[in-house]
């Protein structure tokens, strides 16, 4: 396969975790095509990189045990349930062993998004909020909820670059 059309199966990976931050900050929602996107782009990646059906299934089997995580996650109502769905779809692409990096470092990245919230729906911030757009209102809202698929984005991008698709790309896999 040519590697510019590996690495544009590559792409998006990375894009559609950023559409999804950005979907999430700024309605509180992730839409299902996002996570949908990512599950059936992975397949054609997975194939033009060359990937052993075996790492293929793994990265399936990761993906499941996410699912089943974000699942009993969102029935705690510590997440939403698109943040689960994007969970999943992003720990599929990674596999393993990323997926310790993509815990890992959705854990940092959502703490430090509930520090800034925190930060930023203080009273003292709280007077400077008003003149901004309506979604940056609702962020500054004392008692909303986290976008925590912003977290999940931080974590994909963080974890990506020790992928098994992305070391299969640079002929590392």
């Amino acid at each position: 396969m040519p590697p510019i059309v590996q690495a544009t199966l590559l792409f998006v990976f990375p894009a559609l975790v950023i559409v999804a931050a950005l979907r999430d900050v700024t309605t509180y929602t992730i839409p299902n095509w996002i996570s949908g996107g990512l599950i059936l782009a992975f397949v054609p990646a997975a194939l033009a990189l060359g990937l052993p059906l075996e790492t293929i299934g793994l990265q399936f089997a990761i993906g499941v045990a996410a699912l089943v995580a974000g699942m009993a996650m969102f029935a705690l109502g510590w997440i939403g349930g698109g943040d689960a769905k994007l969970f999943a779809a992003a720990a599929l692409w990674l596999g393993w062993p990323a997926a310790v990096t993509f815990l890992l470092a959705t854990g940092v990245g959502g703490g430090a998004l509930a520090m800034g919230l925190l930060s930023l729906r203080s009273s003292r911030a709280r007077a400077f909020v008003p003149a901004g757009p309506a979604w940056f209102n609702r962020l500054a809202t004392p008692g909303e909820s986290v976008p925590y698929g912003v977290a999940i984005a931080v974590g994909a991008l963080v974890a990506f670059p020790t992928s098994a698709v992305l070391k299969a790309f640079a002929g590392l896999g």
